[in-house]
């Protein structure tokens, strides 16, 4: 099978061709050059920037898969320039998409968020959700073949460039006294990278269309998931629980300065970390044990270049607010 990836080296599509390479198929990616160039000699690699050139593109396919589509006129461009000439488009979307996600449980008939589309190229947090709602439409709109869109939630692993994951298996490993963020009990659901990239190319493989959430283990509690990195890690790890009021009076930030932590007053996003996956899992989806991501998470962070997260509580910060408040 011949399969066209947009994107392909640095996180999910960088799983996705590896796979596919080595279950055989003909891959060609796309990419603009500015990470990992020649990262897969035996596949095609084709350097141009789809927001200028991706007319430029030649050739049929049987799938293409969009790791990479954040703005709907970018999206436009690619689903026009290669309808007719490709079998089926793989669109990787968010569980962001939606208008309302306060409750848990989410399923892929509730209303997405609607947004006019802005003359700024720029995604923000703020936009970003809303955006890849009107990228899902653009596919769904313009392409002429078989569409599969795929809503993850927060995607982890090994390579993940964000560090919303790796923070807490680098954390724990280092021991002592952790901050440990709002009830314990709290619902925490992330994707194993390499288990969505295998689903996705199982999406091709059968020519699977429609829209589907995908995400892990549906009943995961916070206690549970650092209780297993300490477990995997050998940590001597002494967790301390914050609530989410002390932890908003010190000016946490959710999410992104404390990892897989959405508070209560979220509001509509609060469900967001237990959201609805059984459709995926009817067509296919596993998702791999906690404690092996966790594993391979940390060897990545322990061989990687640089030691510094990217995201995550500093020392200084969690320190203080742990004397302050236990």
């Amino acid at each position: 099978m011949r399969i066209l990836v947009l994107g392909g080296t640095a996180f999910l599509g960088r799983h996705f061709v590896q796979l596919a390479l080595e279950a055989g198929h003909d891959v060609t990616y796309v990419h603009r050059g500015t990470t990992n160039s020649g990262l897969f000699p035996q596949a095609t690699e084709v350097l141009l920037d789809r927001k200028e050139n991706i007319e430029s593109l030649t050739g049929e396919f049987d799938a293409v898969f969009d790791t990479c589509g954040y703005h709907p006129r970018d999206v436009r461009r690619s689903a026009k320039a290669l309808a007719g000439r490709v079998g089926q488009y793989v669109f990787v979307s968010t569980v962001s998409v939606y208008a309302d996600m306060s409750e848990p449980m989410v399923s892929e008939l509730n209303s997405v968020q609607q947004l006019e589309e802005p003359e700024s190229a720029d995604v923000s947090n703020e936009t970003y959700g809303a955006l890849k709602a009107h990228c899902e439409e653009e596919v769904q709109t313009h392409f002429d073949g078989i569409v599969t869109v795929v809503r993850p939630g927060l995607i982890v692993g090994p390579h993940d460039p964000t560090d919303r994951f790796t923070y807490w298996p680098a954390r724990i490993a280092k021991g002592g006294r952790i901050l440990a963020p709002g009830s314990p009990e709290r619902n925490v659901q992330f994707v194993d990278a390499r288990d969505l990239a295998a689903w996705c190319l199982r999406l091709v493989d059968q020519r699977i269309a429609g829209v589907y959430h995908v995400a892990g283990h549906q009943q995961l509690s916070m206690r549970e998931f650092l209780n297993a990195c300490s477990a995997q890690l050998s940590s001597n790890a002494d967790f301390h629980w914050v609530s989410d009021e002390e932890l908003l009076q010190h000016e946490v930030g959710p999410w992104m300065e404390m990892p897989l932590w959405i508070p209560e007053q979220a509001g509509p996003f609060y469900g967001m970390m237990k959201i609805d996956v059984s459709k995926a899992q009817k067509a296919g989806f596993h998702a791999r044990p906690i404690e092996q991501t966790i594993r391979d998470t940390q060897v990545w962070y322990e061989g990687r270049g640089r030691k510094e997260l990217s995201t995550g509580l500093s020392e200084e910060k969690e320190q203080h607010i742990l004397d302050s408040v236990v």
